[in-house]
């Protein structure tokens, strides 16, 4: 049994990694930035710390002395209004959580959640980890930043990289669109606004995202390289509304608001997974439609 710490642990992918990983029998310790307000299954103590904060993060990181750390924690809303924010919490903290764990020693696997948004627009097709990044938005620049950020550790961390592409399911914020849907859906609204419906994203699973995170912390092979979490299947936005009214049975007006279209927006991201394949053994459970009739049920 191994004490994993999870950062980020009350979020949206926390919870579920962290039901995870106790059901494998692993000690899950959590640092979150504000008191836990509803009990997750499997979590066998928290801390509040700010990871901006580094004496005290050191001190937490210390007093837990983890075997092995997913650093989750991060400002995850691409359309997060606050630039500073995004960089202050996803570059800065990052390093404070590296040097850290630097401090401490004796940490045999670091995850680190990066996004595939570095990459920006390709569409060429599937995207494979050895394609040259080119963020088009804050947020994509701050996870690529934290990606050079854990360069200066990688000869004294054992660091994975993993970059998630878009992924959803039951307890994600509505802010997120796909969670937006089906709200409006059991809403029995009539009409829903939106952004650009002409964009294409890979859509995962949650509950296969963190089973991919759970198979690299497992896997020594994985320590130094990056990997792609990701379905391997690219919808457009107007597929998965018309999968949502196909699976709810209810027909809704789609507006696209012009508020919500973002500046620098990536038009397809596709990946390609055969990388995260061979190392873990491991395809996806879940596909798009098993994904949309859970949140909808639920």
């Amino acid at each position: 049994m191994s004490r994993i710490l999870i950062t980020g642990v009350d979020g949206f992918t926390g919870r579920y990694l962290t039901i995870l990983l106790s059901r494998h029998g692993h000690e899950v310790v959590g640092i979150s930035h504000m008191p836990i307000t509803s009990p997750i299954e499997g979590l066998s103590r928290s801390v509040i710390c700010d990871l901006t904060n580094a004496k005290a993060l050191t001190d937490t990181i210390a007093d837990i002395r983890p075997d092995k750390v997913v650093h989750l924690a991060a400002i995850a809303f691409v359309s997060h209004g606050v630039a500073e924010d995004i960089y202050r919490t996803n570059i800065v903290g990052s390093r404070n959580l590296l040097d850290a764990l630097d401090k401490a020693g004796n940490v045999d696997t670091i995850l680190l959640a990066s996004s595939a948004n570095i990459y920006g627009n390709r569409v060429s097709g599937a995207i494979t980890e050895s394609v040259s990044p080119d963020p088009v938005n804050d947020y994509a620049v701050s996870k690529l930043s934290m990606e050079f950020v854990a360069r200066l550790y990688r000869e004294r961390l054992p660091i994975i990289l993993a970059r998630p592409f878009n992924y959803t399911g039951v307890g994600q914020s509505i802010n997120f669109v796909i969670p937006k849907i089906v709200h409006h859906v059991r809403q029995k609204a009539d009409e829903i606004e939106l952004g650009n419906l002409d964009v294409s994203r890979d859509f995962s699973d949650v509950r296969d995202v963190v089973s991919a995170y759970a198979s690299l912390l497992d896997a020594p092979s994985a320590l130094g390289e990056t990997f792609n979490i990701c379905s391997g299947k690219a919808y457009s936005l107007r597929e998965v509304i018309a999968m949502i009214q196909e699976i709810s049975g209810r027909d809704f007006a789609v507006r696209v608001n012009p508020d919500f279209v973002r500046e620098n927006e990536v038009k397809t991201l596709w990946g390609d997974r055969s990388k995260l394949d061979a190392v873990s053994g491991q395809r996806p459970i879940y596909d798009l439609r098993d994904t949309l009739t859970w949140m909808l049920n639920h």
